[in-house]
């Protein structure tokens, strides 16, 4: 039985001139985003605000994570393009910070590194001054294209966990929870980038295994966490075990002071690139 959406996760919609502005400028530059993509509850709030999340590199993932809407299947071709679209799109929208994320691209013999380097190039001819963050896949762990990322130096490399080591292999089967610690702590051991990562509550996980993932997250060095609850994008994805209460998100942010955390975003609706500027 599907479990009823607690009003606290509920959100308006918004459809103002800026929200319309937004979508026009994304359209005119022919781009994705996970706002939509990702069906994320915060996209009126952050369209309204004059920014979205860039989705590059298609909208068609290699791998078939449980717990997301993007479709799986075999992608399109990399958009040589995109990178001058989106910094373009960065520009027109006036954004002085800027999230890019992208699906996974176990096709491409780099997982898309240099695609990413590109378009953090191409945002800085046209934005000298805009600060970006990026939220990548695990790239498999491969060390030459966490290279290219560290060259390319975004101010902040995101690459969230998603949920707790026990429930890894469910929530994401062609994942690997060891590879993706080893991926954040290969950037913080080999950069000054900032790094960043978050998960998902609401997939059956207890609160000791979310206190080891985030003493993991903390030995990887990571700089800034991200928490909020998982809500299932449709009945052929993985069900919400649990909702978690205001009060309990209140012991979620307790849990990370405890692990170490100084920079944080805990709450139900909290997702990796919501409010990212705010914490950095």
């Amino acid at each position: 039985m599907q479990k009823r959406l607690p009003e606290y996760l509920k959100r308006p919609i918004i459809d103002t001139e800026k929200t319309r502005n937004v979508r026009k400028i994304l359209k005119e530059n022919c781009l994705n985003t996970v706002c939509e993509n990702a069906r994320c509850p915060n996209k009126n709030e952050c369209y309204t605000c004059n920014t979205a999340t860039f989705l590059i590199m298609g909208n068609i993932c290699t791998r078939n994570c449980r717990y997301c809407n993007i479709t799986c299947q075999k992608p399109e071709p990399l958009d040589v393009k995109e990178p001058l679209h989106i910094a373009k799109a960065v520009k027109d929208l006036g954004l002085k910070y800027s999230v890019i994320t992208s699906v996974t691209r176990d096709d491409l013999a780099d997982g898309g590194a240099e695609h990413f380097a590109n378009c953090i190039y191409e945002i800085r001819k046209l934005s000298p001054d805009v600060k970006i963050e990026i939220l990548t896949p695990d790239f498999k762990g491969n060390e030459t294209s966490l290279n290219t990322i560290i060259k390319a130096h975004p101010e902040v490399f995101n690459h969230n966990i998603e949920t707790v080591k026990a429930l890894f292999k469910t929530a994401r089967p062609q994942g690997n929870y060891d590879c993706s610690i080893s991926v954040l702590k290969y950037i913080k051991n080999n950069s000054d980038i900032i790094t960043k990562s978050g998960l998902m509550v609401g997939l059956g996980e207890s609160f000791e295994q979310i206190e080891g993932t985030l003493n993991d997250l903390k030995s990887a060095g990571v700089d800034i966490l991200t928490i909020g609850q998982y809500i299932q994008p449709s009945k052929q994805h993985l069900g919400v075990a649990k909702y978690y209460t205001l009060e309990e998100f209140e012991l979620l942010k307790e849990l990370a002071r405890k692990a170490g955390f100084e920079h944080y975003q805990i709450g139900p609706l909290v997702r990796s690139s919501y409010r990212a500027a705010e914490l950095v």
